[in-house]
């Protein structure tokens, strides 16, 4: 093992870095996708339940079934691996964003409103600081979640440890096969608890103090 990781020291970390981009790009986009959707529906009973079922649903379909389907229109590469991995990681986010703004306290909000702040101001300055820890939450879990669906995302040959994974799956039995399996599998894993530990100080930081547990 430690001769395998010495001799492909340069390529781990070159994919270690790969992996970890596409996740956080991914994740920033889907958070971006998810707040948007959220602030469109969170007032909403219909849409919010309409969001929350897309976002049941769309967590079980299967990751392989999802990238073979983006298959035909977008071919093998990165644009697959993208679409793929940002589908996933809007789900967790999404449904938090719209619990987390729909249990902002009204009267907070029509005391904003009271003094005069417009609606997307309200929004802004007022509902989304409060309701920042429960979509805080989301963005975690959708982190962790896709760490694991980018590494299924080798199977379209996109960027990333999951062709450690794959490589050795496909020789097992064979010289290093078991070494290049796990070396894909345990850097995901630090690599996942490193991104948590960065978002727990992210989430320090910009949490405001008075609604810090």
């Amino acid at each position: 093992m430690w001769d395998f990781l010495v001799d492909r020291r340069g390529q781990i970390a070159y994919q270690a870095f790969q992996h970890v981009s596409l996740v956080v790009q991914c994740v920033l986009l889907g958070t971006l996708i998810a707040l948007v959707l959220a602030a469109l529906v969170y007032r909403n009973p219909v849409a919010t339940s309409l969001a929350n079922g897309l976002s049941a649903v769309g967590l079980t379909i299967p990751a392989f079934a999802l990238l073979g389907i983006l298959l035909a229109p977008f071919g093998f590469g990165i644009a697959p691996a993208v679409i793929a991995v940002t589908f996933y990681a809007t789900l967790p986010v999404l449904r938090n964003a719209v619990v987390g703004l729909a249990g902002v306290d009204r009267s907070v909000i029509e005391s904003a409103r009271g003094i005069g702040m417009s609606r997307p101001a309200t929004l802004l300055r007022i509902e989304l600081p409060l309701a920042w820890p429960v979509i805080l939450a989301g963005i975690r879990i959708s982190t962790q979640m896709v760490m694991g669906i980018a590494a299924i995302a080798a199977y379209v040959l996109g960027p990333g440890l999951g062709g450690f994974i794959f490589t050795g799956l496909a020789r097992l039995g064979g010289a290093n096969a078991l070494e290049s399996a796990l070396v894909g599998t345990i850097a995901i894993v630090v690599l996942a608890l490193v991104l948590d530990l960065l978002l727990l100080v992210v989430g320090r930081l910009t949490t405001p103090r008075g609604i810090r547990v």
